[in-house]
C-alpha cells in the first residue's frame, strides 16, 4: 500500500530557488508542492486558509523573518509541521527557530534525499536536521547538561554564598547575613571555582547564571 502523499508549502523570496525546489519537490512520488510564497506576511495571509502538511521556511525574507511567523502559524494550525531550510548555519538562529515552534532544521545545500526524507520524518513526528546542524544541537545540550552537573556538586552553603555574589553583594555583606567571617566566604569562592572550574568569581558568577 503506497503511503499517502505529503503537502508542501514553501515560504521563499528566491524566485529562482522557488522554481527549483519545486522542481526537486516534483520528483518524489509521494510529496506534492501545493504553491509557494515570497514573505512571511504572505505566508500568514494564505496558508491559514490553504495549510499544508509541512513547510519549508526560509529565515531570511522581505519584512518580517520567517522564524518571526512561526508562532502565528502554529497559533492558527497548531498541527502544521514546519521545517526551516536556509542558509543560516548560526546557534542563534537555530535555537530562535526551535523555540518558535519549528520541528527540523535543513540548510539549502542538502541533497534532495535529505529534503524529502526531512518532510516524511516531520509527518512521522521526528525533528529533521541537517548532520552538522544536529551536531550543534547534541553539543548545546551537553554544555547544559555539563554546566547544571557542575552547579548540582556546590554544597548549599556554597550555592548561597555564589546567589549573594551574583545578587551584588560584597564580601563582607555575605559574611553579615550568613554569619560568618570574610576569610570564610574567600575560602568558600575559591572551593566554588575549584568546582566549576573557573579562575575567578566573575566567572564562577557567569557560569552559574548561564
Amino acid at each position: 500500500m503506497s503511503e499517502p502523499t505529503k503537502t508542501v508549502v514553501l515560504v521563499e523570496d528566491d524566485v529562482r530557488l522557488q522554481k527549483q525546489l519545486i522542481e526537486i519537490l516534483s520528483c518524489s512520488h509521494d510529496i506534492e508542492c501545493l504553491y509557494a510564497v515570497s514573505s512571511a506576511e504572505e505566508a500568514l495571509e494564505k496558508i491559514p486558509s490553504h495549510p499544508p502538511d509541512v513547510i519549508l521556511m526560509d529565515i531570511n525574507l522581505p519584512g518580517a523573518s520567517g522564524i518571526d511567523c512561526i508562532p502565528e502559524l502554529k497559533r492558527k494550525l497548531p498541527g502544521l509541521e514546519i521545517v526551516m531550510l536556509t542558509a543560516y548555519e548560526e546557534e542563534d538562529n537555530l535555537f530562535r527557530a526551535l523555540k518558535a515552534g519549528a520541528s527540523g532544521y535543513l540548510i539549502k545545500s542538502s541533497d534532495p534525499r535529505e529534503i524529502y526524507d526531512a518532510i516524511r520524518d516531520v509527518q512521522n513526528g521526528g525533528a529533521p536536521f541537517s548532520s552538522h546542524i544536529a551536531r550543534k544541537v547534541v553539543q548545546y545540550f551537553r554544555a547544559e547538561k555539563k554546566t547544571e552537573d557542575e552547579n548540582a556538586r556546590l554544597s548549599t552553603r556554597e550555592r548561597e554564598v555564589l546567589e549573594m555574589l551574583a545578587g551584588g553583594y560584597i564580601y563582607k555583606e555575605v559574611a553579615d547575613k550568613l554569619d560568618i567571617t570574610v576569610e570564610t566566604v574567600r575560602t568558600y569562592v575559591k572551593r566554588i571555582c575549584v568546582k566549576l572550574q573557573v579562575r575567578s568569581k566573575v566567572e564562577a558568577i557567569l557560569k552559574y547564571r548561564s
